[in-house]
């Protein structure tokens, strides 16, 4: 779910420049679902994922978010209980952003607040879409979806076929299978814990299918 496509790089870097950043090591627990969210966060270095996970604890990956991203925002704007959780999946540094913060950068740049406005507009519609995707759509495209809509400009996804599964709702053989062909066809190109779009555009054509 990468809605930060089409934003400028280093957008969102004013929230992180007044703060020193708070380290993380590889499991650490960022926040849980159903808490209050007090702050969100600005990646600065890392990675991180969202997830949600059921009573009985079934976990499934929301998203994988990058260098540059925001997380946990909307909860924080809408001010009721976390809906997914979040932990780093690598090293990685985080800038907790709370109100007072959010203050003094959108007084001082209107730009920014309108920018702000359009991410969480943008999270909504992507949302909407996954509901879609997940309700309707067969597992080969629900995969080569995930894969376009994650994977950064570089191309590759840390990912295991554990996580592409839970974030599917498909079984990790499904998904094994299908990855496989893909492979086969020379569209990706299987790593360990990494899955690297070799042809985006045939992915993009399976997809419209």
């Amino acid at each position: 779910m990468n809605h930060e496509l089409d934003f400028p790089a280093g957008i969102w870097e004013p929230f992180a420049r007044s703060r020193p950043p708070v380290r993380c090591s590889p499991g650490y627990l960022i926040y849980l679902q159903n808490t209050e969210a007090t702050c969100f966060y600005y990646l600065k270095s890392g990675k991180v994922k969202s997830f949600i996970q059921s009573e009985d604890g079934v976990e499934r990956v929301l998203n994988i978010y990058h260098i540059g991203s925001l997380f946990g925002e909307a909860s924080f704007f809408d001010e009721l209980p976390r809906v997914s959780s979040a932990a780093a999946l690598t090293p990685c540094e985080i800038v907790p952003i709370d109100r007072e913060l959010v203050t003094q950068e959108f007084a001082k740049n209107p730009e920014l607040a309108l920018a702000m406005m359009k991410y969480l507009a943008r999270t909504v519609r992507l949302l909407s879409g996954q509901v879609d995707q997940m309700a309707f759509r067969p597992a080969r495209w629900r995969v080569a979806n995930y894969l376009l809509t994650l994977t950064p400009a570089a191309g590759v996804l840390s990912c295991t076929q554990e996580d592409i599964a839970a974030a599917v709702s498909a079984s990790r053989v499904t998904v094994s299978r299908i990855l496989n062909e893909l492979a086969r066809n020379g569209w990706v190109e299987l790593g360990y814990r990494s899955v690297r779009v070799a042809q985006p555009e045939e992915l993009q054509a399976l997809c419209k299918l």
